[in-house]
């Protein structure tokens, strides 16, 4: 492509379809809104049931929305989601998996009640989806693949060390797709979020003093919002990236760096 032929439509998404795993809650709300604001049409398969408010905001934008309330560790969800999305909107052009658990205890308390669980919604999931996407996206020589780690993707996990295994692997597989994919015209990239001002920040946020050492490490000096994130989602899901792959793009307020 001649640098002539670039142009603000390299961004759109108008005509694909989007899959976001918990995309009704949290900064998976984020995610489907930034979709659907850049033209896309949503399947949003949560564990959550949906309260309406995300249905509300896509449609706002004139675009469609499918609901799919659905346990993705269970064995047969994920190609049930896949294929519930090329039933009712078309064949799936951007997968973000999104939907996430972090249990917290010491590590002396950390067993595997609380790690299985993290690694079947974290990892396995997000394996699975992939997988039944990809049998759509290689037929088609086309497809995005969003992944959403975590800066615990760079970083120690104290208090969670199946969060910081999981969002460590989430890394890896998104590296290992993107070298298996690319010759296919698929995109296999992640997010990997700092800290954000949602629900399950709440307390940390609340704490003058534990917000002040999030706040110390954090150059833009505030906690992240979730439209902060939305920006980096479409660029990662449009023809704008389609020479970005294999990549984790921390979104954080320069935290690493500090």
């Amino acid at each position: 492509m001649d640098i002539s032929e670039f142009s603000t439509d390299f961004f759109s998404l108008a005509g694909r379809n989007a899959i976001v795993t918990g995309g009704n809650t949290g900064l998976g709300r984020a995610f489907s809104l930034a979709l659907a604001k850049a033209g896309a049409d949503l399947l949003v398969a949560s564990a959550v049931e949906d309260d309406g408010t995300t249905r509300r905001l896509v449609e706002a934008e004139g675009r469609r929305m499918e609901f799919l309330r659905c346990d993705l560790t269970e064995e047969g969800t994920p190609r049930q989601v896949v294929n519930a999305c090329a039933e009712s909107l078309g064949p799936v052009d951007i997968l973000v998996n999104s939907a996430g658990v972090c249990h917290i205890a010491p590590a002396e308390d950390f067993d595997r009640t609380r790690w299985d669980p993290m690694l079947e919604v974290n990892l396995t999931a997000p394996f699975e989806l992939s997988r039944e996407a990809v049998r759509h996206m290689v037929p088609r020589r086309s497809g995005k693949i969003i992944n959403v780690a975590s800066l615990f993707s760079f970083r120690g996990g104290q208090g969670s060390p199946a969060y910081a295994a999981t969002k460590h692997a989430l890394a890896g597989f998104t590296k290992a797709y993107c070298d298996e994919l690319a010759q296919h015209n698929i995109q296999v990239n992640a997010l990997a979020p700092g800290y954000f001002a949602t629900r399950i920040t709440e307390t940390t946020r609340s704490d003058p003093e534990a917000s002040r050492r999030v706040l110390e490490h954090v150059p833009a000096g505030r906690w992240g919002e979730p439209a902060d994130l939305m920006g980096a989602t479409v660029f990662l899901a449009s023809r704008a990236s389609d020479y970005v792959n294999g990549h984790v793009l921390p979104v954080d307020g320069g935290y690493l760096v500090r």
